[in-house]
């Protein structure tokens, strides 16, 4: 008598690092999924790196490809840049979901595929020809077919719920099945539904029983023959939180504020992917926030000059095509000499373009695009976390040269999160704000060593004062169609700019100080570069990395570093603006890498573009 089948034991193995990508339609909650995975795996201490991509279309139709909305995150015991290249597991809740990701998929990882929403249908609204779990498409995968449409609903079958209703809950179910495979905790979950949806007994009962059941369809049904375990990162000691770049930038405007014992104004038109620092900035108001929703971009602009004026401190948040409706104001807060930030969560243009994908196309309109010569700081965050420091930099440079700071972020770095140490309050620097109190024969354009006019207040007895948009004579303030006073003070704000080079730090290179090759970025690249830089360098060639965060002005000795090698490469999601920027200023051999298609560098990319100069 042959001996019967065993059944196979699970084995659980160790690895450094794993990246999932969750996929379904917008409606399926993969946001959602995604989020949680990657708060539990930060509680459990693992580095994390994440990329939401959903759709711009507000409601395109089910099932369809453009309706795909995703979340990958890349969990690691290392420390890790960016949410990874490719995932090593797929979700995919539909037919749509698995169609929009197979370009991505390496042969050999693991795909789950929802086979309850392998329906005729569905397969022709994701444009398959024949199902893709029938015809062999798909035997380089591991492929884990789970009907978790059907599961999900015999889970919840005691609950007084609609199919529709109980539906909802699928994404809980793969999330369990994914906690399950990586060997995560479900309890960080099980709190936070307890927390969301407080009040609704049903709900509750319902997403946690999708949850466990997801779990132990993984524990009890052996379909799944590896787990792993992705050991604690090896983070500096602290206290961290998750945190995006959006979110980062409203605890820096934030706390900028209450370093300088100021209330904040922040007064934004909803826009994306800019939309979520107003929503984080809504309720702070014990923290002296107030926070304006404008009726459009123009009048947004238009409220923080005054929350300016009335000694404020004022910022505003926009993206590339809110940037050139405010234009026309941020060039009156030039003239005006008036201390404001304006963030620009840079999204794919022109016109409304890709208004959910990133991309660095608006620099040269932050450095350029206003009329007449008015020039403003610019400067550039290089990762969520970053983007708390450089929104309290980007305040403490417009004090100290009293006019606007423009702070370019993007949709990558605004809705990407990472672990943020954070840090004692009393180890920031405190933001000295002096607004002249008496002072005989004042003068509102007077000026300091740094060129700065004086931050007077409205109201103050014997500082009453005229600010208009119209030429003025330098020092008094008043109208004047002079041609010396006109380029007088046109060049009082270039210097007044080109000054900050004197307060802000000197570029630093990663690697050697000369050589060959120095690949140059800027903004939401850094993760990317910095990776490839060190795959080539572990492979023993010589290659340097420099991030600028300052661009206007470049840090004072950048030219010099440029000059000390061969060759720079400079990678840009753009057709070449900091390329161009670099190219006016400095003498050096630049070699532009640009990128215009909605998406971040891979490390892969990059790596093979830096091979091909070592």
């Amino acid at each position: 008598m042959a001996a019967e089948p065993q059944e196979q034991e699970t084995v659980l193995k160790e690895i450094e690092s794993v990246v999932i990508r969750f996929a379904g339609d917008s409606g399926d909650g993969m946001q959602l999924a995604g989020t949680q995975f990657t708060n539990t795996a930060a509680i459990i201490g693992n580095d994390v790196s994440t990329l939401p991509d959903y759709p711009a279309e507000i409601r395109a139709p089910a099932g369809t490809l453009a309706g795909v909305s995703g979340f990958q995150v890349n969990f690691s015991s290392r420390d890790i840049h960016t949410p990874g290249d490719a995932p090593d597991v797929l979700v995919a809740m539909n037919p749509a979901a698995l169609a929009a990701n197979l370009s991505d998929l390496c042969p050999g990882i693991h795909v789950i595929v929802n086979t309850d929403a392998f329906t005729p249908k569905n397969l022709e609204k994701a444009r398959f020809e024949n199902n893709p779990l029938e015809d062999g498409s798909l035997a380089r995968y591991r492929l884990h077919e789970v009907p978790i449409t059907r599961l999900t609903r015999e889970a919840l079958k005691e609950i007084d719920l609609s199919s529709k209703q109980k539906d909802r809950s699928q994404n809980f179910f793969a999330l369990g099945l994914t906690y399950w495979m990586f060997d995560r905790t479900l309890e960080p979950t099980l709190e936070w539904i307890q927390q969301k949806f407080v009040g609704r007994e049903q709900v509750i009962e319902a997403n946690s029983r999708a949850l466990r059941a997801g779990f132990y369809f993984g524990e009890t049904t052996h379909t799944f023959q590896t787990r792993y375990r992705i050991e604690c990162a090896a983070l500096p000691p602290g206290d961290y939180r998750k945190v995006t770049g959006n979110e980062a930038t409203a605890m820096g405007f934030v706390t900028a504020a209450r370093k300088a014992g100021k209330p904040l104004f922040y007064g934004a038109y909803p826009i994306t992917p800019a939309s979520d620092i107003l929503h984080f900035l809504a309720p702070l108001k014990h923290f002296d926030v107030r926070a304006f929703q404008a009726e459009d971009e123009m009048a947004a602009m238009g409220a923080v000059i005054g929350a300016a004026f009335g000694g404020a401190f004022a910022a505003t948040g926009t993206s590339g095509p809110g940037l050139a409706l405010k234009s026309e104001a941020i060039g009156l807060a030039v003239v005006l000499e008036l201390p404001m930030v304006i963030v620009n969560v840079q999204r794919g243009g022109p016109s409304t373009g890709l208004p959910t994908k990133p991309e660095q196309s608006d620099l040269l309109q932050a450095m350029f695009g206003r009329n007449g010569e008015s020039p403003v700081a610019v400067i550039a965050p290089a990762t969520p976390s970053e983007c708390f420091d450089m929104a309290m930099e980007a305040f403490r440079l417009a004090v100290k040269i009293t006019g606007p700071v423009v702070m370019l972020s993007d949709g990558y770095l605004a809705n990407s999160a990472e672990p943020w140490a954070i840090p004692d309050p009393e180890d920031l620097a405190t933001i000295k704000v002096t607004h002249p109190s008496k002072m005989k024969g004042f003068l509102p354009y007077a000026r300091d060593d740094s060129l700065a006019r004086p931050w007077a207040i409205p109201g103050t007895p014997g500082l009453e004062h005229r600010l208009g948009g119209l030429g003025k004579q330098d020092g008094t303030g008043n109208v004047s169609y002079d041609p010396q006073d006109h380029e007088h003070i046109v060049k009082v704000r270039v210097e007044k700019i080109a000054r900050l080079e004197n307060v802000i730090p000197e570029q630093k290179v990663y690697g050697e100080p000369e050589g060959d090759l120095l690949v140059v970025g800027w903004g939401s690249t850094y993760g990317a570069i910095r990776s490839a830089v060190q795959r080539v360098r572990a492979a023993g060639k010589s290659v340097s990395h420099a991030h600028v965060r300052y661009i206007n002005p470049f840090p004072r000795n950048l030219g010099d570093g440029l000059q000390r090698f061969e060759r720079v490469l400079v990678p840009e999601l753009n057709l070449g603006q900091l390329a161009l920027l670099l190219r006016g200023r400095y003498d050096c051999k630049l070699i532009l890498f640009g990128k215009v298609q909605g998406r971040p560098f891979t490390i892969g990319e990059l790596t093979a573009k830096i091979e091909e100069f070592v």
